[in-house]
């Protein structure tokens, strides 16, 4: 099972940014986590990171050109602001699990939406480096039924 993780805008300041929110984990530590989650669940994890939303939807597009079995996405700030990044992931034809660090339903108002949720099976947001382990999680249990049908 080949699994794509994306980290959108700002998310590699994990461990310097705003700890208060975001704790101190860096997003080493979280792709490190992933990768040995991952690993007992015998799936594959490829992770990327970019600051540059046309560079993440060019990654999307690989993704679907690559028919990744799934993908976890915290997509930062964009998650509330980026319709390109949206109509991107619509292209994809594998489950999508949305994932935050922080609770955004009780961070600032502008945070409480996404464009993303709709097209997820679901969003894990507020447990810090545990909501994407909880996010691969469901992930991969997504993405073994997907593959059943």
């Amino acid at each position: 099972m080949n699994l794509l993780v994306l980290h959108g805008i700002n998310l590699n300041m994990f461990g310097q940014r705003d700890p208060a929110h975001y704790g101190s984990a860096t997003l080493a530590d979280v792709d490190a986590a992933l990768q040995r989650l991952a690993g007992e669940l015998s799936a594959r994890v490829e992770c990327f990171q970019t600051n540059h939303e046309g560079a993440l939807c060019e990654r999307i597009h690989q993704a679907h050109r690559d028919a990744v079995d799934g993908v976890l996405i915290n997509a930062g700030a964009w998650t509330h602001t980026s319709i390109a990044i949206r109509d991107a992931l619509a292209i994809l034809q594998c489950p999508i699990v949305e994932v935050h660090m922080s609770n955004i339903h009780a961070r600032e108002p502008f945070r409480h939406h996404s464009f993303i949720a709709g097209l997820a099976r679901g969003q894990i947001c507020g447990f810090g480096v545990d909501s994407y382990l909880l996010g691969l999680r469901a992930l991969v249990g997504q993405a073994q039924a997907a593959i059943k049908k």
